[in-house]
């Protein structure tokens, strides 16, 4: 079930003080899918934001060494057509997975607006489409986690966005009104740095800071077919 405290569901209370917390980056090289590990080591609660199947006997082994409970499986966006049995795997971490779109047993469609606790944290649910239909970004703390967002052409599993004018809106609308500090985090990029800034990205992010929403358009129609080869711009 997702919480959504905009409906009247009780939510734990938020500490004045805000605790320390464990975070960790899982990078892969080869691909530049990138997992992060968020947890409240006093509750012992965590999540994990697009966490890879093939990763499962690795993250079950962080999990288990730093004694953590499993709260969610949060999916900013799935290519489950392309990877059947990634749900399944996902599953075997033993959480709800958290998505945009309907999936099979074991997974919760989240809506904007819902919140997630876990220990004594907070995530709050963004919806941001265009990278596919139902792209989801979270937001915690200084930080959003938005998925294949800001890679555009950078995914390994789809080579431009399946909604072009909806990402241009999330992008525009929804990530570059945040905050100017605001950390940014991709699920995947050609670089291996994690992290950006809204501000940064607003500036100087190669289709989102300088192109027209009509020249970011005909730049995504012009990119090349699937195994054609193309300089990438770099996301971060």
């Amino acid at each position: 079930m997702i919480f959504d405290n905009r409906k009247g569901i009780a939510r734990p209370a938020r500490c004045a003080k805000k605790e320390a917390m464990y975070f960790r980056i899982l990078h892969d090289d080869a691909s530049g899918e990138t997992t992060y590990l968020l947890a409240d080591p006093d509750a012992r609660e965590a999540v994990l934001v697009d966490p890879r199947g093939r990763d499962l006997p690795l993250l079950l082994a962080l999990l288990a060494e730093h004694e953590l409970r499993l709260r969610w499986v949060l999916r900013t966006h799935q290519h489950d057509e392309q990877m059947p049995p990634e749900a399944a795997l996902l599953a075997r971490l033993g959480a709800p997975l958290v998505q945009g779109q309907h999936g099979g047993p074991g997974t919760e469609r989240a809506s904007d607006g819902d919140t997630l606790p876990f220990g004594h944290e907070l995530i709050r649910v963004l919806a941001t489409p265009g990278h596919t239909a139902g792209c989801l970004s979270f937001a915690w703390r200084d930080r959003l986690f938005c998925g294949g967002l800001l890679a555009v052409d950078g995914c390994p599993h789809q080579p431009w966005p399946a909604e072009p004018q909806a990402l241009w809106d999330s992008v525009r609308q929804r990530v570059f009104t945040l905050p100017d500090e605001t950390l940014l985090f991709a699920a995947q990029g050609s670089q291996a740095r994690a992290v950006s800034t809204v501000l940064e990205q607003r500036r100087w992010h190669p289709f989102f800071a300088a192109l027209s929403r009509d020249e970011f358009l005909a730049r995504i129609a012009a990119l090349p077919e699937v195994g054609a080869e193309a300089p990438r711009p770099a996301m971060f």
